[in-house]
This record gives structure tokens, C-alpha cells and sequence, in this order.
């Protein structure tokens, strides 16, 4: 029996009074007479309120999928959206692995919905897993963190940061791009960072409010769902007050609730024991991170967006069209700009064109993996880089090879392997970073060595795009950044003469706000370089 005809079946034994004897004799013989035909029009009557009732539900859950398929429809014509705005990305990656998950699932089993289902299945292992969603959202917290962003604002589409009563602009979008309350919710899912996850699950509360009742069939939390979770973080969180008074609107929705009315219970016999707590207020502390000793100084390096502290300027520094003696530049001398002393980093602008960097993307795309960090003798992805990477031969494309002796020509080193690395290709996800960090290696143990090449002597980074906002690079102990310059090339010296660690050269790539980065690194070893770059035993040079 199919679907559909059970479903008749069962309207029609709750109609006719299954179970009720009286009713069983009469519909034994209804045919033999007129008065019992007579008297099954009342149940038909009430089969036909049951199946206005069904068709009303069905014409909403129509409406309801015109609605979901008209805005993802209307953000797909839009072809100027952007989809470097993060907020975009995240909700990108939620539509498709939890809304369409939830709409197709949501319906009944025809043949067209089972068509819908097939093809849903069939690109499903293409789909972002969970664990995509995850990231995403702690990408969002990541960037609201970095950037002191206003969370309500981000909400909005609005990318503020607000400190007191001042509020700064940091990117201004062409177009808005809200989020819903579920949106909201699932950022905030995972429940075990308060400090980020509270405010993300006031405004899925907010949000939820305005819209009560209008529940949304892709969506998988309601009011409810918001007012649970954060009435719990409020009370992990030492709210016990601010718990109390959630979880007593949460019983105003939903009055039988036991497991809830259980919690109004324990949370007021708490604040009779200690009255003050209800008067104040609990200040959440942000969480402490371990591998980060630098936080302020790094994140404040990236509130500036790559801006140069004033007080930094100084009149050594200077911009020059740099040949380094080298006939091959001659021609076309490089655009130089000495951004700092110690440690010396200097920009080249222009330093590939943008058919040359897009190639350079193009080859590396297909390669990208998990970006990874040396562990002790191992090496393994870690949440403080976000980004994926692939390695390039110089025999890929000749390409490749003209700019190693760009490359060469600018910096006068002997860049071929095994005195160099092959190019390293990155690109930056949602909120990508790369937190301060060395490029050289501080423990003989490190996987670097086994080029037995040396040490990191020098890096050369070209950036490969142009990002909208943030994705600076801040030198932390040196205190300064320096912004995303597409097609430019930051140089700079990660050991001094003697063969010790520069210290200053503590470095990190600042969470990417809106825009899509790509970098390629090379990264140029001692030996090799005996003859052109000379030790020194003074231990400032």
C-alpha cells in the first residue's frame, strides 16, 4: 500500500469512529439503505475538513518552497554579489549542508520529490560537510574576535568594529547581506566558547522573536531551541539571573517542559541563596589561547588593516627602481619600497602581472590541501592556520621557471633546489589566517632541515590577488603591517649573518575579512648562499 493510500485509509478510520461498535455495524451495511448513505455524508464531511486542512498545509509548504527556491534564485542572478564577503560564504555553505538538506527531507515521498531526492544524492558527496559548517562559523567568531566586530551589525550585513561610543567602518559592502536567526543559531552551536557564542545566540534570540510562529522549513532551530541554549550559556557562563528569566519565557512557549520547569527551580533556589547575584552582572572573560602569546599586539597590528603607525615613519625609509647589478633587470628595474630597517622588509611592486598571477592560481588550484605546520619532527593542521596550499615545480610551466630568475636577479641568491623550496601556493578560506608565527626554524628537530640545505635564511611572498578588507601582514615584535598589494612582493631576512633567528621577523597573515587571498611563497636556505650573502659574527648585522 502506498503512501498515499495509507494515509486515505487513516483519515478515513479516524473519520467513521475506528473503534466505536456502533459505527462498525452501520458501515457493515451502509448500501441497504438509504438512511445509512444518508448518514455517512456527515463523516465525509468531516474527510473533507481533513482534507482542506491537508491541502492548506500543503498550498503553505508550496509557498513555502517558492519562497526558499525564489532567494536562493534572486542570489544567483545577482551576479555582482561577491563571494569573498564572509557572510555570504557562511551562509553559502549552511543552504548547502543543512537548509537543502532540511528541504528535501522535509517532504513526502512522490515522484517528483524522490526525483529531487536522486539528484540531491547524487552531488551529496560533493556537498560541505559538517565540519565545513563549523569552520565557517568559528571563522565568523574569528573576525568578531580579530576585529572587534559589532555582532548585531554583522547580523545586518554591517562590518563595524565598536569600542564605547565609537564605531568604525571597516568594510562597506555594495550590497547588504543579512542573516537570518537560524543563521545566527548556527554560528553559536557550538556551545563551548561562551564569550563568542552568547552574543551570536542573543541575537538568534532576537531575531527568533520577531518572527515567531513564521517557522521556516529549511531551518533547524526556533525560538525555543535559541532560548535553551543561551539560558544554559548564561548559566555556565555565571549568569544565573539572566539564565532564570530565559528559561521562565522559554516555559511561557512551551508550559510543559519538565526538564526546563526543573531549571526555573534550580536557577531561583540559587539566587535565594546569594540575592546579590541578581543585581549584577556577570562580565564573561575571553578565553585565554595558549599557542598565542601576542594576542593584543597581533590583533591590534590587524585592526589597522595594514595601515603604518604614524609614529613609525622614518626618512630611511625609501621607494627606488631596484636592479641589484643585475643585467636582467636593467631593462625592467624593479618598483622598491623599504618598509622597515629592523628587520629589513622591503615591497616590490608590480612584481608579476596579472596574467602571471593568475596562472600561478590556476596551476596550483587543482593541488590545495589543508595547509599544515611543523610539529616537532611531524607537521599537522592546526586551527591558528586556516588555509589551504599546494607546492609548485619550476617544471610545471616555464612560467614558473622566468620568475625564479626574477626571483634570483632581485635578491642575488642562489634559489635552485636544494637552496631553495619549491614555490608554495596559498589560498585563504573564510576568516583565513596564519597566526604570528617564524618562518625559519627554532629546533634542530624541525622537519626544514631534512633539505639539508640550512635554515630559512630569507622569505620572498608575492601576493597573488587583492582583498577587500583585512589579510594584512603584521610583523609583531617590530610593531607594523603591512597590507595585501596584488601583484607585489614583501622580501625580507629571517636570520641574521651570524646564522641565529631574527627574533623581530615574528610575523603573522591577519584573518582575511572580505576577499579572497592568495599568496606564493619561496623560501630561500643557507647554503648556497655562502658567497652571497657573507657571515658576519657581529650579531646585528
Amino acid at each position: 500500500m502506498g503512501s498515499g493510500a495509507r494515509l486515505a485509509a487513516l483519515l478515513a478510520l479516524l473519520a467513521l469512529g475506528a473503534g466505536d461498535p456502533a459505527a462498525a455495524t452501520a458501515r457493515e451495511d451502509t448500501f441497504s439503505a438509504l438512511t445509512s448513505v444518508a448518514r455517512a455524508l456527515a463523516p465525509e464531511r468531516r474527510l473533507l475538513g481533513t482534507l482542506r486542512r491537508y491541502l492548506r498545509g500543503e498550498e503553505a509548504r508550496l509557498r513555502d518552497l517558492t519562497r526558499f527556491y525564489d532567494k536562493v534564485l534572486s542570489l544567483h542572478e545577482d551576479v555582482t554579489i561577491p563571494v569573498v564577503n564572509p557572510l555570504l560564504a557562511f551562509t553559502l555553505i549552511k543552504r548547502l549542508q543543512s537548509d537543502w538538506r532540511n528541504v528535501v527531507h522535509s517532504l513526502e515521498a512522490t515522484e517528483n520529490i524522490r526525483a529531487l531526492k536522486d539528484g540531491y544524492e547524487k552531488v551529496e558527496q560533493d556537498l560541505p560537510a559538517f565540519e565545513d559548517l563549523e569552520g565557517a562559523a568559528r571563522a565568523l567568531m574569528r573576525l568578531q574576535d580579530v576585529y572587534m566586530l559589532n555582532v548585531k551589525g554583522l547580523a545586518q550585513g554591517v562590518f563595524q568594529r565598536v569600542t564605547g561610543s565609537s564605531i568604525t567602518d571597516l568594510y562597506s559592502p555594495r550590497q547588504l547581506f543579512s542573516l537570518t536567526a537560524d543563521d545566527c543559531f548556527q554560528v553559536a552551536y557550538d556551545m563551548g566558547d561562551y564569550y563568542h557564542a552568547i552574543p551570536w545566540l542573543e541575537e538568534a534570540v532576537s531575531l527568533f522573536r520577531r518572527s515567531y510562529g513564521e517557522w521556516k522549513t529549511e531551518d533547524e532551530a526556533s525560538l525555543d531551541d535559541a532560548l535553551d541554549y543561551l539560558a544554559f550559556a548564561c548559566f555556565q557562563a555565571g549568569n544565573v539571573s539572566c539564565a532564570l528569566s530565559l528559561s521562565r519565557e522559554f516555559l511561557h512557549y512551551n508550559p510543559d517542559n519538565k526538564r526546563m520547569a526543573r531549571n526555573v527551580l534550580k536557577y531561583e533556589r540559587l539566587l535565594s541563596q546569594n540575592t546579590l547575584q541578581m543585581a549584577t552582572e556577570t562580565v564573561i572573560q575571553r578565553p585565554n589561547v595558549p599557542n598565542l602569546q601576542t594576542r593584543d599586539t597581533y590583533e591590534g597590528l590587524c585592526q589597522t588593516l595594514g595601515s603604518q603607525p604614524t609614529h613609525y615613519q622614518n626618512p630611511r625609509l625609501y621607494c627606488s627602481y631596484e636592479t641589484n647589478s643585475s643585467p636582467y633587470l636593467l631593462l625592467q628595474p624593479a618598483r622598491k619600497e623599504v618598509i622597515h630597517l629592523r628587520p629589513f622588509v622591503a615591497l616590490y611592486h608590480d612584481f608579476v602581472s596579472d596574467a602571471e598571477a593568475q596562472k600561478i592560481r590556476e596551476l596550483a588550484e587543482p593541488w590545495l590541501q589543508r595547509s599544515v605546520v611543523a610539529s616537532g619532527e611531524k607537521q599537522l593542521p592546526v586551527e591558528y592556520r586556516i588555509s589551504k596550499s599546494a607546492w609548485l615545480k619550476d617544471t610545471v610551466d616555464p612560467m614558473l621557471g622566468t620568475l625564479d630568475h626574477r626571483i634570483a636577479a632581485l635578491t642575488g641568491l642562489d634559489i635552485q633546489p636544494p637552496y631553495a623550496e619549491y614555490l608554495q601556493v596559498v589560498n585563504y578560506g573564510i576568516g583565513g589566517h596564519y597566526e604570528p608565527h617564524f618562518d625559519h626554524a627554532t629546533s634542530p628537530s624541525s622537519p626544514l632541515y631534512r633539505m639539508k640545505s640550512g635554515n630559512r635564511v630569507a622569505t620572498f611572498m608575492i601576493y597573488l590577488s587583492a582583498v577587500e578588507a583585512g589579510g594584512a601582514t603584521a610583523f609583531i615584535y617590530a610593531n607594523f603591517s603591512v597590507p595585501v598589494v596584488k601583484n607585489a612582493a614583501l622580501f625580507w631576512w629571517n636570520l641574521h649573518r651570524s646564522g641565529e633567528g631574527d627574533g623581530d621577523t615574528l610575523h603573522a597573515g591577519c584573518p582575511v575579512l572580505v576577499g579572497d587571498k592568495w599568496v606564493a611563497n619561496k623560501w630561500i636556505h643557507e647554503y648556497g648562499q655562502e658567497f652571497r650573502r657573507p657571515c658576519s659574527t657581529n650579531p646585528e648585522d
